[in-house]
């Protein structure tokens, strides 16, 4: 099993928010989003890549999801305005403890202040229009909602992030299987990587790629997500409704 080379992603949460996820760490602060190349999610994964056809990357692309794409458990993930295609990805959310630029691999671990687990849901229809023409992946990656994270998880408790356990499955459905140790970008080489364009700020949160086996869900359907058995999460997807 492998993962998706489309992803790298980095969310920098924001500014006058809080998410449990960080526990006592800090207040949320940016949101964005690193993506290996012309797909999506974050970071490293193989096998992703070759079920998108995507070539897997040398380096990431950068992206921002807002601070509204954010939901915890008991927040239903809402299918956009226009979408006739959302997919699910799972994966590892690396959290920053500390701020830091121009971060060295050999440094860069410590400034990892902990972990989660995301879901990168994206409007797949909406992506491929967007590639076709060359434009930005805003609303296929960054509508309210396209980032459900799970409780926060501190590093202490992790004894090695590239060889855990990643799954995903819909109403019972196993979608997806992988792990960790799949990645093409490993942590301190994207914590290196981004800060060297951006300071990293304590809250900002660094998804890692998703395991082949990405597919649709359909209103009223039961995303569940697990890291392991570290954490586990349940949302339930439903028709975006305009607010009056």
């Amino acid at each position: 099993m492998s993962w998706s080379p489309s992803c790298g992603l980095l969310c920098l949460l924001a500014q006058d928010q809080t998410y449990h996820i960080l526990g006592n760490l800090v207040r949320t602060r940016r949101v964005w989003i690193a993506s290996f190349q012309h797909f999506p999610l974050l970071c490293s994964p193989r096998h992703h890549a070759a079920e998108m056809k995507s070539v897997v990357p040398d380096k990431p692309l950068l992206f921002l999801k807002p601070p509204t794409a954010f939901i915890t458990e008991g927040n239903p993930i809402k299918v956009p305005r226009g979408c006739h295609e959302l997919h699910h990805e799972v994966e590892l959310g690396v959290i920053i403890g500390r701020k830091g630029k121009d971060i060295s691999e050999i440094g860069a671990m410590d400034y990892v202040g902990g972990y989660t687990l995301c879901l990168d849901m994206t409007a797949r229809d909406l992506q491929e229009e967007a590639k076709k023409n060359g434009l930005p992946w805003t609303v296929a990656k960054g509508f309210d909602t396209s980032c459900p994270v799970g409780s926060f998880l501190p590093k202490e408790q992790v004894a090695d992030p590239h060889n855990l356990p990643l799954w995903c499955n819909v109403n019972g459905q196993m979608r997806q299987e992988g792990s960790t140790a799949d990645m093409v970008f490993r942590i301190p080489t994207l914590i290196s990587y981004i800060s060297s364009y951006f300071t990293l700020e304590p809250g900002d949160v660094i998804l890692t790629g998703t395991p082949a086996g990405v597919g649709p869900v359909q209103p009223g359907d039961i995303v569940e997500a697990g890291l392991g058995s570290l954490i586990r999460m349940s949302f339930k997807v439903q028709v975006e409704e305009k607010s009056m």
